[in-house]
């Protein structure tokens, strides 16, 4: 899987489950905790996400993973780019299977 596709994986959990913790984040994308560690560490380089920690939560550890608008217009262009490859794709595979009839 591409850069990119992990990425728009990644911030397409995090709009729909935005409490996720990393290891939920891991399991359900099926990254180790490693690569999702990764991936949330330079998705917040490049200002695509911001991470907060619940400060009443006794649980110290437990993140939220927001959007930024950067993120949310990122997340807009992959999917895009995403629907126009698709596109292409059944484009090229109709054209195979008319030459072929």
């Amino acid at each position: 899987m591409s850069e990119n596709q992990d990425q728009f994986n990644v911030l397409r959990k995090i709009k729909s489950k935005p409490n996720s913790s990393q290891r939920e984040l891991a399991s359900e994308l099926g990254f180790s905790l490693g690569k999702i560690n990764y991936c949330l560490n330079a998705l917040k380089h490049k200002g695509l996400i911001k991470i907060k920690n619940f400060k009443k939560n006794p649980n110290k550890i437990r993140y939220a993973y927001i959007l930024t608008p950067k993120g949310i217009a990122a997340k807009t262009a992959l999917t895009l780019n995403f629907m126009k490859r698709k596109m292409k794709e059944y484009d090229e595979l109709k054209s195979e299977i008319d030459k072929e009839n």
